[in-house]
């Protein structure tokens, strides 16, 4: 599918009604996460961002664990609403694991003193751009995605069910799917409040 660059950022939303159909195949989901993670740039060539990928009854456990840990915390009588609401990130293709490797970014502190304090920062900042060129890219394919930050409720789980080093921090979980409801009209903060041009 082919779109211009702009009308894919326009086009990209937060979709919650998605369904476990796929609108491209598995090897071309693949191409997508690793183009998004060898070409999206970061501080230093720093190359931190780590991704997994989860499909089929790997995403499905990925949100079981998550419905279990909140079982824990959540009150019995408010629980129905929050289990429809991870039933909704199941019910999809499948979800994305954002990480940063926190080696990398500890070897740049001792490696570059001067700015340690913000190699965390830019950490951060590489991972969200990681997320939203891999968004973009899954919309432009067709389908509905979310972002999702369940991250200190389930990282340990996590690690211990795939494997993923210490080292690896969990940033974000996005799940994906074929689109079956479109999301709510965005409204937005007038442009003149939000950009300054100088010249």
């Amino acid at each position: 599918m082919s779109k211009d660059f702009f009308k894919a950022v326009e086009d990209r939303r937060t979709f919650y009604g998605i369904s476990k159909e796929s609108v491209v195949s598995d090897d071309r989901i693949k191409e997508i996460i690793e183009q998004a993670v060898k070409y999206t740039p970061s501080a230093f060539n720093s190359q931190g961002t780590r991704v997994v990928l989860l499909l089929g009854n790997q995403h499905d456990k990925l949100w079981d664990i998550t419905k279990e840990n909140l079982r824990k915390i959540v009150p019995a009588d408010k629980f129905s609403s929050t289990e429809d609401k991870i039933n909704s990130f199941k019910n999809g293709y499948g979800t994305v694991l954002f990480f940063e490797d926190n080696s990398v970014v500890e070897a740049l502190q001792q490696q570059f003193a001067l700015y340690k304090d913000n190699f965390p920062i830019w950490a951060q900042q590489t991972s969200g751009m990681h997320q939203y060129v891999v968004w973009t890219a899954l919309e432009i394919e067709g389908f509905g995605v979310s972002l999702q930050h369940y991250n200190e409720l389930i990282e340990n789980d996590i690690k211990k069910e795939w494997s993923i080093p210490n080292s690896w921090k969990l940033i974000a979980q996005m799940p994906f799917g074929k689109p079956t409801a479109q999301p709510d009209e965005k409204q937005y903060k007038p442009l003149e409040d939000r950009i300054k041009v100088f010249k």
